[in-house]
């Protein structure tokens, strides 16, 4: 989510008099990629740019081919194909086996249904969103490039030449798997039609409950990745560096007027057993997906005897919280919580890549 605001920002920023922008998106993965599919890369006619689409290897030539899709006002999939180790052949060093397929399309200031627009409405939402971009076409008039956004549902006035009950149906799956999908649909009048259904992750939301030096730690780290960040606790306590992190501050008492859902997670780090007494039993009736409290073993297990319940049993509760990297340093324990955060909100396990079977992404 922090790449696509800064892109939004960009765009905003742009001098429409004298700039022209395109968009490059990594629509279609084989083998190795450092990026994954919906890595964008917003590229100005002036040279400039922000996002990316590789680890630096692809930005170059990704420059050139959007300064192209700017002049010739016209979108184009370019390939990136190194799977026989021969990246002289496209002028790149790719840096992995892989095959890459971009879309890079102009963009369109006045048009409300241009990608980065899109990614405005779905930016402004709290929830997740789907991005469905024509990537392939076998016959004129549709163009490759034009695409949709879906918040709830399919809005009757999407019309992206594809039978609403199929394309419920495979917006469904992308929902319940949270992974992207390519689909083929044969039309017709067009011919072969080839589609990216995207899932979009709202921000994750942060909430650190808590108002000691260590919290400072945690803010600057979730700051750094982009997260929405709410802090509980004194504000007569809390420094104006902590403040200056934070999207909103609250006192406890306030706690129950904070939004928390799927995409929330929460950090107990008050260091005050009456407090985490207090407040654990609101927050486990809401749908926050991760719920970490500081402090060893024994200090959770006495929770669970004050409060009659079993902490240790509940899924999403973890105490102590973060992975086991010997953390000790307030930085540190900041890295461990978020690491582990991550793993829940990506459903992976924290352990070594080193020893992960297949791939290092999920397909």
């Amino acid at each position: 989510m922090k790449e696509i605001r800064n892109i939004i920002a960009k765009y905003r920023q742009a001098d429409r008099q004298k700039e022209r922008l395109a968009l490059a998106t990594v629509v279609k993965i084989e083998q190795s990629s450092y990026r994954r599919i919906g890595a964008r890369m917003l590229v100005s006619s002036n040279g400039t740019w922000i996002g990316g689409i590789s680890g630096g290897c692809l930005e170059g030539d990704a420059l050139r081919r959007s300064q192209k899709a700017i002049f010739n006002e016209l979108a184009s999939v370019v390939v990136y194909d190194t799977l026989d180790d021969e990246d002289r052949n496209i002028g790149i060093g790719l840096g992995c086996n892989g095959r890459i397929e971009v879309l890079f399309v102009p963009i369109t200031y006045d048009d409300l249904n241009n990608p980065v627009e899109l990614l405005i409405n779905h930016a402004n939402q709290s929830e997740a969103s789907i991005m469905v971009n024509l990537i392939s076409c076998s016959r004129l008039p549709l163009k490759i490039g034009e695409c949709a956004l879906i918040n709830q549902s399919v809005a009757s006035e999407v019309d992206l030449s594809i039978p609403q009950p199929f394309l419920e149906a495979k917006i469904a799956e992308v929902r319940i798997k949270r992974r992207p999908q390519i689909i083929d649909y044969e039309h017709e009048e067009f011919g072969s039609m080839q589609y990216l259904v995207e899932y979009l992750r709202p921000e994750y939301k942060l909430i650190i409950i808590g108002d000691n030096y260590d919290v400072l730690a945690m803010t600057g780290l979730a700051k750094e990745m982009g997260w929405e960040i709410s802090i509980v606790g004194r504000k007569s306590k809390m420094s104006k560096s902590l403040v200056k992190q934070a999207t909103a501050v609250y006192e406890y008492e306030q706690i129950s007027q904070i939004s928390i859902d799927e995409f929330t997670a929460v950090l107990l780090m008050t260091h005050d057993f009456e407090w985490d007494q207090k407040l654990i039993p609101h927050l486990l009736e809401t749908d926050a997906h991760y719920i970490g409290m500081l402090g060893p073993r024994k200090r959770m297990l006495k929770m669970s005897h004050v409060l009659g319940i079993s902490l240790d049993k509940i899924d999403h509760f973890y105490s102590p919280m973060g992975l086991d990297i010997g953390a000790e340093t307030p930085e540190e324990i900041a890295l461990s919580a978020m690491a582990e955060i991550i793993c829940l909100f990506r459903s992976r396990n924290g352990s070594h890549l080193k020893f992960r079977q297949g791939t290092i992404h999920n397909a």
